[in-house]
């Protein structure tokens, strides 16, 4: 049995007194190519302005009409659309029972508008800012709290922490960092050597470069450099792996098995880089004490005895208690800032990469400010 050829759909239309009927004859199959709708629908259109006043209904003969698809229907809803407002109305009535079944669920459906232009001022744009940035802040208190929280529960040994993951992350933080944490501060005393000498020279004070060196590095130095390198190193591995899971599915994964979050991801890498820190400090305080020492005796002509007497004299214990404040609020800042960052990211590959970068602009900006702090509070105590 072969199939019927199709006919080639077509239209008239004819006018009685205020009605215009569209004549559909042929077979209105989406793959034939004539009669196309946009040219029709224009054609009826003028038709219907050429009659302005008279024409009041548009309707629809099928008598004709063979086989139809989606092309009937899409010619309809085109016209439906080019009639609106103060044109003649529509009447579907002589459609096909089954097409205007299918036309009626079209009849509530909006077409899609492009979204709107962004015509934000310059104080709506500035309070969506503020907005947004106290939301942030909230949300840094909030993990802060739960940090505090969590951590004197940890201490009681209520909390689902596993040993193992803690000691990982503290090795990390720890050992780990040792080899990035020697070359920047031994660096960086070395630095403070060679430029104290280029104006103690003017004065005949070489000796006092070791006063300079030693309380440059333990007040500031050694702390404020071991929290930069930190935050790039440390807290951005944090942000990376935990968005890196976000991105797996594997914290959903652990929510849905009741694993408590916190406990698990985050509690360790704030407990383990907080507890390092300080003695990261201690280690790049020594180091780069040893950097200004090498340079001061080797290029500047200071003897061994006179460089560690004058340090001796200029270093005392609150300087080192003031470091060891500081590195304390800047290690759990850095990994309260990294975990975060990687609980907000997206899913996807660029979302990681966002994560650490946000984890490290935000660490690192953050170690400023608190310093910034710490120096304001100490000038007022007279410290």
């Amino acid at each position: 049995m072969t199939a019927e050829p199709l006919a080639e759909r077509g239209w008239t239309v004819r006018i009685d007194d205020t009605r215009l009927t569209i004549c559909l004859t042929g077979d209105w199959i989406a793959r034939l190519g004539s009669g196309a709708e946009p040219g029709a629908v224009s054609e009826i259109v003028n038709a219907t302005n050429a009659e302005a006043g008279k024409i009041s209904v548009v309707g629809f003969d099928a008598d004709g009409l063979g086989r139809w698809d989606s092309a009937l229907l899409v010619f309809v809803v085109a016209l439906r659309q080019a009639l609106q407002g103060d044109s003649p109305k529509l009447d579907e009535a002589g459609l096909p029972p089954a097409a205007c079944r299918l036309l009626a669920l079209t009849a509530d459906v909006v077409p899609a508008s492009e979204p709107p232009a962004d015509h934000l001022n310059l104080f709506e744009r500035v309070t969506e800012w503020l907005i947004g940035l106290w939301a942030g802040v909230l949300d840094v208190m909030t993990l802060v709290g739960d940090t505090v929280l969590r951590s004197g529960a940890a201490l009681r040994g209520k909390v689902r922490m596993r040993r193992e993951d803690l000691l990982a992350c503290t090795y990390d933080a720890g050992i780990g960092a040792l080899p990035i944490v020697t070359v920047v501060n031994v660096l960086v005393g070395g630095i403070l050597a060679f430029v104290g000498a280029v104006q103690l020279r003017k004065f005949g004070a070489d000796i006092y470069i070791a006063n300079l060196v030693g309380l440059a590095m333990v007040r500031e130095m050694a702390a404020i450099m071991t929290a930069i390198v930190m935050s790039g190193r440390t807290g951005g591995a944090y942000a990376a792996h935990i968005a890196t899971m976000q991105g797996n599915e594997e914290v959903d994964a652990l929510r849905a098995i009741g694993v408590p979050i916190y406990d698990y991801l985050i509690l360790p890498r704030v407990v383990a880089l907080t507890c390092m820190m300080p003695l990261l400090y201690l280690y790049a305080s020594a180091v780069g004490i040893f950097g200004g020492f090498v340079v001061a005796v080797s290029m500047l002509n200071i003897s061994p005895e006179a460089f560690i007497e004058q340090t001796r004299a200029s270093v005392g214990g609150s300087q080192v208690l003031f470091g060891l404040a500081k590195s304390v609020t800047f290690g759990t800042l850095i990994a309260i800032a990294g975990c975060r960052s990687g609980l907000n990211a997206g899913r996807s590959a660029a979302d990681v990469g966002r994560a650490a970068t946000t984890a490290v602009v935000v660490g690192i900006v953050g170690v400023i400010a608190l310093d910034a702090v710490f120096a304001i509070c100490a000038n007022t105590l007279d410290f």
